[in-house]
């Protein structure tokens, strides 16, 4: 079977700084996969580039079989990819209620839409508990289960995650990664990049390990949590 998302060699600059340097991976269908690395690795670029808010200069993306290289982002997001985007980007002035409704902006069904709004209050009954209240008055826990949430309003059999712990207590990262995998158990692929190797690594089917903008290590993830260059690089305390 084809992988649901399939990234061949891209090269993606930001001026004349080459960014990512002949990237190739693959996600399949139903699995959780993680990118690790130090900041300025790659990881956020390698996210803006497969949803289509960065063009790459080489190389190609398919997703589901498709050639999304060069569809713009908007478009994506209605063939079932969503992104959680770092530092949250929530609508710090409209509600939680209006927030996760935009995350629905591609959908018509109000049935549907309402039986997806039920399933994210279930997911996060603190998004339910605060529905009416000013997204921008919530913790930076809720703020990211918000980002979440809006994510899941589109359907998607895809998300993108981008440091989804950043910044959070111990006790709130932990319970992201456990949403995350419920998420995962319920049938959604997921695409992680984490600055928290250990955790990342905990949840996720397998992982590329990235630096300076190439791929230099790739695997079975329980097995890369055993690698010494990684516990040396990455899962030290």
């Amino acid at each position: 079977m084809a992988p649901l998302l399939q990234v061949d060699n891209i090269e993606v600059y930001y001026g004349v700084i080459k960014a990512l340097k002949g990237i190739s991976f693959e996600v399949n269908k139903g699995e959780i996969v993680a990118l690790i690395g130090a900041n300025g690795a790659g990881k956020t670029t390698i996210l803006h580039t497969v949803t289509g808010l960065l063009k790459p200069k080489t190389g190609k993306i398919l997703f589901k079989g498709n050639d999304i290289t060069k569809v713009p982002a908007h478009k994506i997001v209605t063939m079932g990819m969503a992104h959680v985007p770092e530092g949250r980007r929530i609508f710090s002035q409209l509600s939680v209620l209006d927030n996760i409704k935009l995350g629905a902006f591609t959908r018509k069904d109000k049935e549907e839409i309402e039986e997806t709004l039920n399933y994210v209050y279930e997911r996060f009954p603190r998004l339910k508990e605060r529905k009416n209240q000013i997204a921008g008055t919530l913790s930076g826990g809720e703020q990211q289960m918000l980002a979440m949430g809006r994510a899941l309003m589109s359907k998607p059999e895809f998300v993108l995650m981008d440091e989804p712990s950043m910044g959070l207590s111990p006790l709130l990262v932990s319970e992201i990664f456990e949403i995350i995998k419920a998420i995962n158990e319920n049938g959604t692929t997921v695409l992680l990049v984490e600055q928290n190797a250990k955790k990342a690594l905990s949840i996720a089917d397998r992982a590329y390990v990235l630096e300076t903008g190439n791929i230099v290590l790739s695997g079975d993830a329980k097995d890369l949590m055993n690698d010494e260059s990684v516990k040396k690089a990455y899962l030290s305390e």
